[in-house]
């Protein structure tokens, strides 16, 4: 059995999934495992990993596409290792972030995840210093103290410190949760944080840079707002938080989310139901709602235009 089980869910990403295997196969700690799993790639990556010859590598390719969490999953419950870790097909780890992480769950057993700081890199590969520490500073970390977090629910509620696929976890303790929730494309990550702070577990955070986060063009656009949104929503309705803090927060959230997916909807031209997402998160900008309402009684073709001449002004 492997000590590390390394899974990195794909999908068409033929032309910078190299780059993350190689991440993996050049690590310190060679006593590992790699599952790629392939949500029904239509380019060319199932000829890439046939390129592959490393006995430590397992190949999943699902046929059609089954969804991002369902994808994740199949590699999850594929896997043997002693401990765990997911990225995205874009992204890289630190040659040193296995032996790193790995070494702080063989010392304290009572710890069930350790995760780091990471650097944000362009398409190119290239680290961008000003980029990562405004990622870290954004995210809460420039004030997260080394070691086990006390505030656990907090800091991965609240501040989203944690990013998944700088982490690397205890299986077992990913076992007992069930992992990843099904069906879910977005805010898996951010669920399964809550989930584990909610069930007591310990996280523990390590201040080094040790894995490279990927920014580029594909991230953006409409196209993927949308769908982030609507299961942002999902996510958030999943809780109701005793401490009022964290409730207050929650509720903040959900309307923010709800009154930035009506504007995307009444954009994209579905108006009876962006109005109505309006009105539910119009506590958060009555200036937006109300903006988003009026550009609603534009012809549908007229809609883009306007909110992208709104965006150029405030931007």
């Amino acid at each position: 059995m492997p000590k590390i089980t390394v899974c990195i869910p794909t999908f068409n990403r033929v032309n910078l999934l190299p780059y993350a295997i190689e991440s993996v196969l050049n690590q310190s700690e060679q006593d590992l495992e790699l599952i790629v799993c392939d949500d029904g790639s239509s380019d060319g990556t199932p000829e890439l990993m046939s390129r592959y010859t490393d006995s430590r590598i397992k190949y999943i390719r699902h046929p059609q596409n089954i969804g991002k969490s369902n994808n994740m999953r199949s590699g999850f419950d594929a896997a043997s290792g002693k401990y765990f870790i997911k990225f995205d097909d874009d992204d890289r780890l630190t040659t040193d972030f296995l032996a790193r992480t790995a070494a702080i769950l063989e010392q304290d057993f009572s710890v069930d995840f350790v995760g780091t700081d990471h650097w944000i890199i362009d398409i190119n590969n290239v680290r961008d210093e000003a980029k990562t520490k405004e990622n870290s500073q954004r995210w809460g970390r420039k004030n997260l103290m080394p070691g086990v977090v006390d505030n656990l629910l907090e800091v991965v509620f609240i501040h989203q410190s944690f990013q998944i696929g700088a982490t690397l976890f205890r299986r077992q303790t990913l076992q007992e949760l069930g992992f990843m929730l099904p069906n879910l494309q977005n805010c898996e990550d951010n669920d399964l944080f809550v989930r584990l702070a909610l069930a007591g577990k310990k996280g523990y955070y390590l201040p080094e840079l040790l894995m490279e986060y990927r920014s580029h063009a594909e991230q953006q656009g409409i196209n993927r707002a949308i769908p982030y949104l609507f299961d942002k929503i999902k996510y958030l309705e999943s809780y109701k938080f005793d401490l009022e803090k964290l409730e207050a927060i929650r509720r903040n959230r959900l309307a923010e989310a709800q009154l930035l997916l009506g504007l995307r909807l009444i954009e994209k031209g579905e108006t009876q139901k962006g109005r109505e997402l309006v009105l539910a998160g119009k506590s958060i900008s009555t200036v937006k709602a109300l903006t988003g309402l009026g550009l609603s009684l534009l012809p549908v073709q007229l809609r883009s235009k306007a909110f992208n001449t709104l965006r150029q002004v405030r931007g």
